[in-house]
């Protein structure tokens, strides 16, 4: 016999798994052995009816991959997560270090107590055909038992227990909630130190399809074991006051707080409105949540009925509730329960699965930031508003596509894991607090390497080739069989790694290799070979999201910029949260001349991660080239002093403020100029220097030639002249003049000292 691990008890185990004292369920192997987990704690029992969802077939249906050759969508059954944490999250990390969640103060569970336990008329549907039940007529208030009148099945929404009855070692203390299988009550564990449970009982014991879903609940939920999904302990039976059959309940441990529908409802802003929650606060619950979810689909089990009644906030702590919909992916006979307006469309035909859950986290995350849940269920029951409609997802781009990809109506489209979604929201979040808070939240990619080269450092547009270079490259599957290989060439030069490549007895075997050289072929300007390399690779492993890159990078290398901006705009959708497609659109967009766009997407780079160097010399290009001069000159001047970029910024930045300024260079102008020039003067060699300092004396004269700076400061100087024509000229003179003794070509150098002669001020001798 095994002794109860539970603390006060002196029992054992039984062969049901319980223990014989307390009722506890033992902690089996597969539950200790299991997923990822977060952060858990205490939640309250509030709960609200469901409605049912009835399979009507049981066809699995299996989805293909997307083709980047016919296709500008990215299909998720291919692309893996890469990274991320295998172990639990450690209590108390709600917001991932992100950002500080209001805490809910936890309840007394005696406060919880219903003292007129009804459920409302509104909320009493058949259990068998969903139709309404129970409802008044004539002013007389609806009966709370009976038959359905369109199937004639039994229903009851009365209570089965009373306070101060016991089931077994239970006494109960009276109704807190209730769901949709059932009522929920309080109860005193009199065998384990008086300890609060919740009982969970069915709405109507007639009915086969709930029965069945709480034996089910016995049979495989006692070994879920994750600090985040509320834990239940014991299964208990206890007679029907009318009829005297046996009913079930789920003995489950208590946890008092707030659920996330009442936090939303609660919620008041700065002006104290009422509205939806503010998204990084509901990212940072979603983000908390997804290991939970991991879990159970790594135990082969679907939550089904996620919503923002079902997911509690104590104190600093998430906790999943409500585990009367968890069924195993693989039951083809059990009903399906799930709420109208977070279910996913496909489930009546194909039943649940890991993206059909991972579809009712996208929905609640919807609901709680923008319209009021009941427009979910009707105008938008299976779509989302558009950003016309709700200025937060325009304001946010990347969680409105993240919302997009997770509501998708093909489920092949979805996010294939919940790890995978938890790495895409973090990201998102990190540049949604970046543009809330004004400051960068920089973190590491878990798809992309960093960026290794800046296209262009200067105000000038790059050239199609650098761009190509210098966009970041997808990671190497640490999986993939070639992986330790291409580590290897690591410092090879690409172009010079085809030759190992080619020759690699891992070649045929590893997809890593088989992509290389298509970025190899790219590098070379060989798009012919890297076209068809690319589509052998897809032929074989179908599409996924690198497919879709590495063709927008083919397509952008060979100057088809619009077509490898729909593929770079197909990753993006795919993996919202990454940098990396957006860099490619920023850039897509600045080579066609559309400087609005590049703003807005070197923008969203650069604003969450000040290591994206090419991000801010992008975004202060498209700047300058839609007339904010001064944005620009800050963009420029905001390249941190630990970039090898910093001096090149700096000096893009002044060029800037050089640029048309014959009409507006003003006195406070030209002094910004000087220190900005006499900064770079002493970092630059002196050919470079000399060059510099006749840009700005030219632009200087060139002011002077059409009116002199009201502003100007008696004795100001730029570059140790004064500000008048003739000390102008004495400055190019002798810049010219320095530049030709530096020149090693004699005709170089004689057409320099005709420059300076030309530029000399005249004089009388």
């Amino acid at each position: 016999m095994t002794a109860c691990l539970e603390p006060g008890c002196d029992g054992t185990i039984d062969a049901d798994g319980y223990c014989d004292t307390c009722g506890t369920a033992a902690a089996p192997a597969a539950a200790r052995q299991g997923a990822a987990g977060a952060g858990g704690g205490h939640a309250a029992s509030s709960r609200t009816a469901t409605a049912t969802s009835s399979r009507t077939g049981t066809a699995r249906t299996s989805s293909t991959s997307a083709s980047s050759r016919n296709s500008n969508s990215v299909s998720s059954r291919t692309r893996g997560s890469r990274g991320g944490s295998t172990g639990r999250s450690r209590r108390g990390n709600l917001g991932a270090g992100l950002i500080e969640v209001p805490p809910v103060p936890a309840k007394n569970p005696l406060t919880e107590i219903m003292a007129n336990p009804q459920v409302p008329e509104a909320k009493r549907y058949c259990s068998n055909c969903g139709a309404p039940v129970g409802r008044g007529r004539d002013g007389n208030p609806g009966r709370t038992e009976g038959f359905c009148r369109k199937c004639r099945t039994a229903f009851s929404f009365e209570p089965k227990l009373r306070a101060g009855e016991h089931v077994g070692q239970y006494e109960v203390l009276g109704c807190i909630a209730h769901g949709g299988l059932g009522w929920i009550y309080l109860a005193k564990d009199n065998n384990v130190s008086g300890r609060w449970v919740v009982l969970k009982g069915l709405l109507d014991s007639g009915d086969a399809d709930a029965m069945a879903a709480a034996a089910a609940e016995r049979r495989f939920l006692a070994e879920v074991n994750h600090p985040s999904i509320v834990q239940i302990l014991n299964f208990v039976q206890h007679p029907d006051p009318t009829t005297g059959a046996p009913v079930g309940y789920i003995v489950m441990e208590y946890v008092g707080g707030s659920s996330l529908k009442q936090v939303r409802a609660d919620f008041r802003d700065s002006g104290g409105q009422a509205g939806p929650l503010p998204v990084g606060q509901a990212i940072a619950y979603a983000i908390e949540i997804l290991p939970a979810f991991g879990y159970l689909h790594s135990l082969g089990l679907v939550y089904n009925d996620f919503k923002p009644d079902n997911i509690i906030q104590s104190e600093e702590q998430l906790k999943l509730i409500d585990m009367g919909g968890v069924i195993q992916m693989d039951d083809e006979d059990s009903a399906i329960y799930g709420t109208k307006g977070y279910q996913a469309p496909e489930i009546a035909q194909d039943g649940p699965s890991v993206e059909s859950d991972l579809y009712t986290v996208g929905r609640t995350l919807a609901v709680l930031t923008s319209l009021d849940s009941r427009a979910y269920q009707t105008t938008y029951l299976d779509s989302l508003p558009s950003p016309s409609e709700v200025p937060l997802f325009a304001r946010h781009e990347s969680f409105y596509k993240l919302l997009q990809r997770a509501t998708d109506k093909d489920p092949a489209m979805r996010f294939g894991s919940a790890e995978q979604m938890a790495q895409q929201l973090t990201a998102v979040l990190r540049e949604v607090l970046s543009l809330e808070e004004d400051k960068p939240h920089p973190g590491a990619s878990v798809m992309f390497g960093p960026e290794v080269r800046v296209p262009s450092t200067s105000a000038e547009r790059p050239e199609l080739r650098e761009v190509v270079r210098a966009l970041p490259v997808p990671l190497v599957d640490r999986d993939d069989p070639g992986a330790q290989f291409l580590a290897g060439l690591g410092a090879v030069d690409l172009v010079e790694q085809r030759f190992a490549l080619e020759k690699s007895p891992l070649l045929a075997a590893s997809q890593e290799i088989q992509l290389r050289l298509v970025l190899v072929a790219t590098s070379e300007g060989d798009f012919s070979t890297a076209v068809r390399k690319l589509d052998e690779f897809e032929n074989a492993n179908g599409g996924d999201w690198r497919t879709f890159w590495y063709r927008g990078l083919i397509q952008l290398a060979s100057g088809v910029i619009t077509q490898a901006a729909r593929m770079f705009t197909a990753v993006y959708d795919a993996l919202p949260g990454e940098p990396a497609p957006k860099l490619a659109l920023g850039a897509c967009a600045e080579l066609l001349g559309d400087f609005e766009t590049a703003s807005r997407y070197y923008g969203m780079v650069w604003r969450t991660d000040t290591g994206y160097v090419s991000a801010a010399f992008g975004l202060a290009r498209a700047l300058l080239n839609t007339g904010r001069r001064d944005a620009a000159v800050r963009a420029f001047g905001a390249v941190p002093q630990t970039s090898t970029h910093h001096t090149a910024a700096n000096e893009a930045a002044l060029r800037a403020l050089l640029v048309d300024r014959d009409r507006d260079l003003s006195g406070a102008d030209l002094s910004d100029i000087d220190a900005r020039y006499s900064w770079l003067a002493a970092r630059l060699d002196p050919e470079h220097a000399n060059w510099l300092a006749l840009e700005v004396l030219t632009a200087a004269g060139t002011r002077l030639g059409v009116q002199t700076p009201t502003d100007l400061v008696p004795g100001q100087k730029l570059i140790d002249r004064h500000v008048d024509d003739r000390s102008l000229r004495l400055g190019m003179e002798q810049a010219y003049r320095s530049l030709a003794r530096l020149a090693t070509d004699r005709a170089k150098r004689i057409e320099l000292v005709d420059q300076a002669n030309a530029v000399r001020p005249r004089t009388l001798i």
